[in-house]
């Protein structure tokens, strides 16, 4: 057919930090890969080049977000392609090392890849004999690897070892072939910082640290140090995507609850979510409630601080789109959604309901009080207001007792300070602040350098 680059459509999910992938086959049909189960992007992309998505390939059981496979199957007939290896329980195309799907023109050759997950593939696309670029999933990702602790810490050693051959097995690939990663930056799967998603194998030669190791041992000693925590919901959703996650038959929404009916569901166990801005639930909130603003990082941090089998009622400004809290909740598999607030904080205060605050101080404010710094450590360890106290956010609802009291709750900006500071709130700590801004406004505003720790 003749493939040119405009027949590769990367589909950015700039919270989870990952790529999905469209490729427009040049007769009316696509093959998608790595889609999550929100396909609104997808779906505009494929609509506007009038495509039907005919193949949906999976390189791994994800353990980040819900596969769309099996809605692409449902809705387009689309064929499944996934390891056979991964043991999935719905209809797909069994695919072991070196089995090629034709696509009608181009080729997908399956390369095994194990690592980031046992069953791990990567797809080589061809164009007759000519490698032109490869899906590498969590395997090669831009400038690292992604991670090999998802199946438990008493299992990294091995899958990084694993990797490494990966690795190495994809670096033998001509270097003018593309690499397309699914995990990017701002992934937990995890990648360095960086702006580029994409590359090509001689690009990573020169620049991966990894593939420059010297030896496998050194690799993995790199690799294993390099991983930081992740989100809690990680450990669910592979399990998910193996059986097959639900089909969706109709477009989903939240549902309009009453304040008598938000009352009932939380004196049943229902979790609050508040996702209006920092500023608005620092003036106003409801007891109780958890502040999770809404933002690209939305879905992370919900599937890392509240359960999945409670239900979730959602607090939402008056302007704010509530088709994306509900996308971001049940792409990380969040189906139990109870439904909003009608009339949001108004609604509740005009029904005689409580509301707390939080205070807000600006850099210049908070000298004197201590602090809780809730970032990750790689972000701690960079540099840090003098004597903060460091609990990462993922931990702090089992480690509250650790906070200081009064305590100024900071992270980079302000968002993730302010979840911190609620769920502090809602286990009893009172004089609580955030510190609009980050560390580096500290830094500024006193004159004081950060402190930096190995």
């Amino acid at each position: 057919m003749g493939f040119a680059d405009d027949h590769l459509i990367p589909l950015v999910d700039e919270g989870l930090g990952n790529s999905a992938y469209l490729v427009d086959l040049g007769d009316g049909r696509a093959l998608a890969v790595d889609a999550s189960r929100d396909l609104r992007a997808l779906r505009t992309a494929a609509e506007r080049r009038g495509l039907t998505v005919a193949f949906a390939a999976d390189t791994h059981l994800h353990a980040d977000f819900l596969t769309g496979a099996l809605q692409l199957a449902a809705d387009d007939g689309a064929t499944v392609l996934a390891s056979a290896a991964g043991r999935r329980a719905f209809p797909h195309t069994a695919l072991a090392d070196g089995d090629e799907t034709d696509l009608g023109g181009l080729t997908l050759r399956a390369l095994a890849t194990p690592g980031h997950t046992d069953e791990h593939l990567s797809f080589l696309l061809l164009d007759g004999s000519r490698d032109l670029g490869v899906f590498t999933g969590g395997s090669l990702i831009v400038g690292s690897a992604a991670r090999t602790d998802l199946l438990g810490a008493d299992r990294a050693e091995e899958l990084a070892r694993a990797q490494y051959r990966s690795l190495k097995r994809l670096a033998e690939l001509p270097d003018t072939v593309a690499v397309w990663p699914t995990h990017g930056a701002g992934s937990f799967c995890s990648a360095p910082p960086g702006a580029e998603r994409t590359t090509t194998i001689g690009a990573q030669k020169q620049a991966n640290p990894l593939l420059a190791a010297p030896d496998e041992d050194t690799f993995v000693r790199q690799l294993l140090g390099s991983l930081g925590t992740y989100p809690a919901y990680f450990d669910r959703l592979g399990e998910i995507n193996r059986r097959g996650p639900g089909v969706l038959t109709a477009a989903p929404g939240l549902a309009s609850l009453t304040v008598t009916e938000v009352r009932a569901l939380l004196r049943q166990g229902a979790q609050l979510v508040d996702v209006r801005p920092v500023v608005d639930f620092a003036g106003g909130h409801i007891p109780g409630a958890v502040s999770i603003p809404l933002r690209d990082q939305f879905a992370t941090w919900l599937g890392w601080l509240l359960p999945d089998d409670s239900p979730i009622v959602f607090l939402a400004g008056p302007e704010q789109d509530l088709a994306e809290v509900t996308w971001q909740a049940l792409k990380i598999g969040y189906e139990r959604l109870a439904g909003y607030l009608d009339g949001g904080m108004a609604a509740w205060i005009s029904d005689g309901g409580p509301q707390q605050a939080i205070e807000l101080l600006t850099a210049d404010r908070i000298v004197g009080r201590p602090v809780l710094d809730i970032r990750q450590r790689a972000e701690h360890t960079a540099g840090h207001i003098a004597d903060a106290v460091h609990v990462e956010l993922g931990d702090l609802a089992a480690r509250t007792d650790e906070a200081p009291n009064g305590a100024v709750v900071a992270c980079g900006h302000g968002e993730r300070a302010m979840t911190a500071a609620s769920l502090l709130q809602r286990a009893g700590h009172q004089g609580l602040a955030v510190l609009d801004g980050g560390p580096g406004d500290w830094s500024e505003a006193t004159g004081s350098p950060l402190e930096k720790t190995a």
